[in-house]
This record gives C-alpha cells, structure tokens and sequence, in this order.
C-alpha cells in the first residue's frame, strides 16, 4: 500500500511525538503496522492519537455487536467513497459473520434484502444519519429499544468516526493492496 499525498513514515523519519503515537497505536488491539489513516494522521500527533482511541473503543468496545458495527462501518465507507475502508471492513464484516450479499448490496448503492431485524434497525438508522443529518423517531425508538442509549451513541460514534476515517483515507489518497480491485463502482 502506498499514499500518494503523504509519504510512508518509518521510526527514522519520525519526531519524537510521532513515535509515541505510533507506538501506542501499535500496542493496541490493532497491532502492529499503521494501516488506513494512520500515517496521515501522524502528521498531527495529537489529533492521531485522540482519533485513534476514539477508533479502539469503537471497532473493539462498542456495545453494538461486531457484525452490526461493521454494517454501520461498511455504509460510512460506501456514503463517502472511500475505497480502502469498504475493502477492509467488508472482509472484517463478512469474517464477524454478516452475509456478503448484504454488503455487495451496500457497495452499489441499493437496499439490501433478507436482512435480520437487527440488520434492518441498523440500515436504517444509519441511512437516515447519514443521508439527512437526522434520525425521525419511527427509526430512533426500535434502536433505542433494542440496543438501549449507549448502543444509541455507540452506533453514532461509529458512523461519525468512520466517515472521519473516510475522509482521511480519502485526502491521503490511501491505496488498496497491490492487485486488489475498488470496491465501489460510482454511484
């Protein structure tokens, strides 16, 4: 993979700042490597590592289960076009076990079918927030019902964090791995 905007760091081309953040960034539940935004947003030490907690506590902490964390993922990625988080998250979706026809759905910009009921609560809160700013209550309280008000603001924070993340990744011009194909056709 490589960035076309913003040069590869290594330790060596790294401040002391950068290295910090990079080695928390590494000793975390992502491992090592400084995959998708990362090596962009080092070029903000403190922004990195505030975003990359937001990030671990979102992908890893959420009270909203993996595969329903990875929907949401998956329909930020597609609304802002960002190639490399639709690849990466849509395996990391179908590996916690959604159905890829749902996201090969998402990836063309239709409606999937045969989702569960909570796959339905989650496109559709996620469709609204996402296309209007706004979540009318019809979509708000089967939420709310289901997964309670902290999966509420998990599900949001993982929306905003990575349409975050999207817009990096897109600025950076992040590339997808040698070989691979876009995902996303345009809409």
């Amino acid at each position: 993979m490589s960035e076309t905007r913003f040069p590869t760091l290594t330790p060596d081309t790294m401040n002391e700042e950068q290295r910090a953040v990079a080695e928390a960034i590494q000793s975390g539940p992502r491992g090592a490597g400084l995959r998708g935004p990362f090596n962009a947003l080092l070029r903000s030490p403190q922004l990195c590592d505030l975003v990359q907690r937001v990030g671990a506590y979102v992908r890893f902490g959420s009270s909203i289960p993996a595969p329903l964390n990875e929907l949401a993922i998956c329909m930020a990625g597609r609304k802002w076009g960002a190639q490399y988080e639709f690849y990466a998250h849509r395996r990391l979706g179908i590996e916690a076990g959604l159905n890829p026809a749902i996201l090969d759905a998402i990836a063309v910009g239709r409606r999937p079918a045969d989702m569960s009921g909570d796959e339905t609560l989650i496109y559709e809160f996620v469709t609204e927030l996402l296309s209007t700013g706004q979540v009318p209550d019809e979509k708000y309280r089967p939420l709310l019902d289901r997964f309670g008000e902290r999966g509420v603001m998990d599900l949001v924070g993982a929306v905003g964090y990575y349409s975050l993340v999207s817009m990096v990744l897109n600025v950076a011009q992040v590339q997808l791995p040698e070989g691979e194909t876009p995902p996303l056709p345009p809409l």
